[in-house]
């Protein structure tokens, strides 16, 4: 009891003495947590590609997903060239400097997106020696200066030395409006050719002109992994190429030029290439894709091209630097569903 009594006042002491600790402390969270919150950002993770030059294949219009990569890429900082398909590149080239995109190419601090240079390029064609004498004389290549892969990795690498963007925006599949079982041997490898075989062949010629640290891109479709009837002509098979060529160019193209390979399943989009795919008594193939994933997916909004151009920018910086190889999903998550049918596809139809 005495050894209790004689530590009592110094129990009380030690007491009174955390009490009081306790309470500054508290005070002094206060004020640092007021402090915290009402001062700027300590780090920011801004994207930014200033004095990087990118090269898109694939831009013929402000519509699709191409052109979206570009103003983000744009809004970044990046300098934007891109290679057109020689059939529409007049075409292409007139709406732009008539004005006809301007309002979409209004970036985020109100200035105007510029495009530095068009590059005729037919991605079907590897070198010059490939084309035929019946494309070289046809009134649409006529007076074009080298529009094959390598033909324009040798120019675009004359105008700008290296490059650190590459991206690749391309799919053509003349019977994608037939089923598979009604595809053709050669509209099956025509799909393929167009669709996935040039993205191998864009690393291919490009590589040795890209900057190490690089990045490539590719955009893919959810068809690669799941049956999307309408979506047909081998084009499914083809963007399932594409993906397992991404993860092959990530491991070779990052060995030899330190680059980085992705690819971005992205979402249905009505841009002009993917309202020519197939007509339906009411609704487009597209139509339907939009108002089904939509009405379906986990996040039931609309899908924007901006949201991919942005997902593409920043997978394309060095924010990213250690990813490479992957399919990122771009598409409100409808990528996740198994079994849903909230609303029907015939109920989208109408």
């Amino acid at each position: 009891m005495a050894a209790l009594l004689l530590c009592t006042p110094l129990a009380a002491s030690a007491f009174a003495g955390a009490a009081l600790q306790s309470r500054v402390s508290q005070a002094n969270f206060a004020r640092d947590y007021s402090l915290a919150r009402n001062a700027p950002p300590a780090m920011k993770l801004n994207v930014d590609l200033a004095g990087k030059v990118a090269f898109v294949a694939g831009v013929a219009d402000s519509t699709g997903y191409g052109w979206a990569i570009c103003k983000a890429l744009a809004n970044a900082g990046a300098t934007i060239t891109v290679g057109t398909w020689p059939p529409v590149l007049g075409i292409f080239q007139k709406s732009l400097s008539s004005g006809k995109f301007d309002d979409d190419m209004i970036l985020d601090d109100g200035s105007k997106m510029v495009i530095e240079k068009i590059y005729p390029l037919d991605a079907v064609f590897d070198e010059a020696e490939f084309v035929p004498e019946e494309v070289k004389t046809n009134k649409r290549y006529a007076g074009l200066d080298g529009f094959s892969i390598a033909e324009t990795a040798a120019k675009v690498g004359a105008d700008y030395g290296k490059i650190d963007v590459l991206v690749h925006s391309l799919a053509n599949g003349p019977e994608v409006a037939k089923p598979l079982l009604e595809t053709s041997r050669a509209g099956y490898l025509a799909a393929a050719s167009a669709s996935s075989y040039s993205l191998v062949s864009l690393v291919q010629k490009f590589g040795p002109i890209m900057n190490e640290g690089g990045s490539v891109l590719s955009l893919t479709y959810i068809a690669s992994e799941k049956v999307i009837p309408g979506y047909g002509g081998g084009m499914s098979s083809a963007k399932a190429a594409l993906e397992s060529d991404t993860r092959t160019l990530a491991w070779e193209a990052g060995r030899k030029y330190g680059i980085r390979v992705n690819t971005i399943s992205a979402g249905p989009l009505k841009s002009r290439a993917a309202s020519a795919i197939s007509k339906g008594e009411k609704k487009s193939f597209i139509e339907v894709g939009i108002d089904y994933s939509r009405a379906n997916a986990p996040l039931a909004k609309d899908l924007y091209s901006d949201d991919v151009g942005t997902a593409a920018a920043c997978l394309l910086s060095p924010l990213f630097g250690a990813i490479t190889g992957i399919t990122l999903y771009v598409d409100n998550g409808m990528h996740a569903m198994g079994m849903v049918q909230e609303k029907a596809v015939a109920q989208c139809q109408d």
